[in-house]
């Protein structure tokens, strides 16, 4: 598509003249069912260039040199290349000290990303890190099909090497393997809060316990796989599980996270558009594009 067009053709020439550093990650080689979010940040781009210039409900206007788009990362046949060479190229983007967005992407390429980021948070002398991780599932297996790097093994791997249990935060979970459930009971500071007690206590309470656990923290990562909204919401994606959350839930969650909290670096991941319908999913997470670039344009 022409260029002038994505992102409404308000890019930065630069990316240090810009606020928001993106980069897609077209890699879905570590799915178990649906596969496709390989194609999304394609798709994402190209419905960009019709969103509208006023981002979110406060209808701030999109200023010039928001943003400034990598293009996607280098996929080989690789696994371990692949995933080094995503590594390297999210570490000189996150270095610049710009937001980074990066867009999935199945959920494995947050792996890579972690380590990314756990590098230059240390460099920047940044002792107390996080993990938010978005979910409709815990992502703690060891292995999967085989794997212990596919889309089930995202925080298991984070475990290991990125942060301690008390640094890391699921929200929606609504379905799990028996071998996570004994991760998360051998590990009681892993904070947990399911789908059902976000529909039960309501999505401002349920921030108020995100927002008390990390807000003396250094830096956050933010992950967020778009099964964790209901299939009603977000019907194209690899893995759905009903039960979710709203897409409105989403959006004041995120808008709040964003406000008040250290995130530096955020992925969206299992957006599939071969699986969407009318474009629902990719259109649901431009919503959360655009609380992103809301919350940079004041």
């Amino acid at each position: 598509m022409n260029n002038e067009k994505v992102w409404l053709g308000l890019s930065a020439e630069k990316p240090e003249e810009a606020k928001i550093c993106i980069l897609g990650i077209p890699f879905d080689g570590g799915t178990s069912f649906g596969k496709g979010a390989s194609m999304a940040p394609e798709r994402i781009r190209y419905l960009s260039s019709e969103f509208m210039p006023e981002a979110s409900d406060s209808f701030l206007p999109i200023p010039e040199h928001l943003m400034f788009d990598f293009g996607d990362a280098e996929i080989t046949s690789n696994w371990e290349e692949t995933f080094q060479g995503v590594s390297d190229q999210a570490y000189n983007i996150m270095k610049l000290g710009k937001f980074s967005l990066f867009l999935g992407g199945d959920h494995s390429v947050t792996i890579p990303l972690h380590w990314a980021f756990k590098k230059v948070q240390e460099e920047n002398g940044h002792k107390k890190i996080g993990i938010l991780h978005f979910d409709a599932h815990f992502d703690l297996c060891h292995q999967f099909d085989g794997h212990r790097w596919s889309h089930a093994n995202t925080e298991k791997r984070a475990l290991e090497d990125i942060v301690d249990p008390e640094d890391l935060f699921f929200l929606g979970i609504r379905a799990a393997e028996r071998e996570e459930l004994e991760v998360i009971q051998a590990n009681p500071e892993i904070q947990v809060v399911t789908a059902t007690e976000i529909f039960r206590e309501g999505f401002e309470k349920v921030y108020e316990r995100i927002h008390n656990h990390f807000k003396d923290y250094d830096a956050l990562y933010f992950t967020l796989d778009i099964d964790v909204l209901d299939p009603a919401f977000a019907p194209g994606t690899g893995t759905p599980v009903a039960g979710g959350l709203s897409s409105r839930e989403l959006v004041e969650l995120v808008r709040l996270i964003l406000r008040d909290l250290p995130v530096a670096a955020m992925d969206i991941v299992e957006v599939s558009p071969p699986l969407d319908n009318n474009d629902i999913t990719s259109w649901t997470a431009i919503r959360v594009i655009q609380e992103i670039f809301a919350r940079f344009s004041k």
